[in-house]
């Protein structure tokens, strides 16, 4: 008897460490981008933002998410770059970008990532974002269509009551911990993490606010994306975005939460290459 207790016992133990490593139950660590072929701070808007350059081709725009910078594009650069003109940016206070006493907004970071691209004469782009950076995206599809070819926007939310109230499990909590000691190795101003955590989580309670009409009149080629366990994100906003702009897509990601690039990069990145477009041209050697 002890021994079926014993296998009975350890049939249990070795399920509840799998149920434990469910990909939407880890946050794995945050990646780090190859080496440039160009990086620097470009002085735009009355601050310096950071970016760096990979590859060549048509221009994709990587905008990461609140709290984080351009390291968590670490495993997706180096597959996009094969193909693409890949510009990653550290959102404004973010990351290694400075920031100014202007309140952060949605408005504001895209203006930034517009000057961004008059400053390296890219007149078009298409845009991947995740979370924040996909409502920046969503922003300029908005409010300057002309600069996109197209928005791949995984994440986002409407308007402050897509998001929840309450994560559900510990990993957006344990993300957002982690983004403290990223801030005060990486930002210019390292002291400065309180007053940029409070801006951003009042950013969070007030904006974005896109109207109905406003979602309805964007025309370039959109995918709204989520992951099925997506901890921060109300699927029914995911599904009114996706219904209300006209032709988007709509892409909900097997068996990952809002960090869904980093749990199974593989899934991600295919379903980016899909939505940039079967007319890529071929990798180079």
């Amino acid at each position: 008897m002890r021994g079926v207790f014993g296998l009975v016992l350890a049939a249990l133990v070795l399920a509840g460490a799998a149920r434990a490593e469910q990909p939407w139950q880890t946050l794995p660590p945050t990646p780090t981008l190859p080496g440039a072929e160009h990086s620097g701070l470009a002085e735009v808007n009355g601050i310096k933002l950071w970016y760096a350059e990979f590859g060549q081709g048509e221009p994709v725009i990587l905008l990461h998410g609140g709290f984080a910078n351009s390291n968590y594009w670490g495993r997706q650069v180096p597959v996009l770059a094969a193909y693409f003109r890949v510009i990653v940016i550290d959102s404004r206070g973010h990351g290694r970008s400075g920031h100014d006493n202007r309140p952060l907004s949605y408005d504001l970071m895209a203006s930034d990532v517009l000057a961004l691209m008059d400053s390296l004469k890219i007149q078009k782009a298409a845009i991947v974002g995740w979370s924040d950076g996909a409502i920046i995206g969503l922003d300029i599809a908005i409010h300057n269509p002309d600069r996109l070819t197209r928005l791949f926007a995984f994440g986002a939310n409407s308007d402050p009551s897509g998001t929840k109230e309450d994560p559900g499990n510990p990993i957006f909590p344990e993300m957002v911990k982690r983004s403290q000691a990223e801030y005060q190795e990486m930002s210019p101003t390292p002291g400065d993490y309180k007053s940029f955590a409070s801006q951003l989580n009042h950013m969070w309670s007030t904006q974005p606010k896109f109207t109905a009409a406003q979602l309805h009149a964007i025309k370039l080629p959109v995918w709204i994306v989520d992951g099925d366990r997506d901890e921060v994100i109300r699927r029914e906003n995911t599904e009114f975005m996706a219904r209300t702009i006209p032709n988007a897509g709509l892409l909900i990601q097997p068996e990952v939460s809002h960090f869904s690039f980093l749990q199974k990069p593989q899934q991600f990145n295919d379903d980016l290459l899909n939505f940039l477009g079967n007319d890529r041209p071929p990798a180079r050697p």
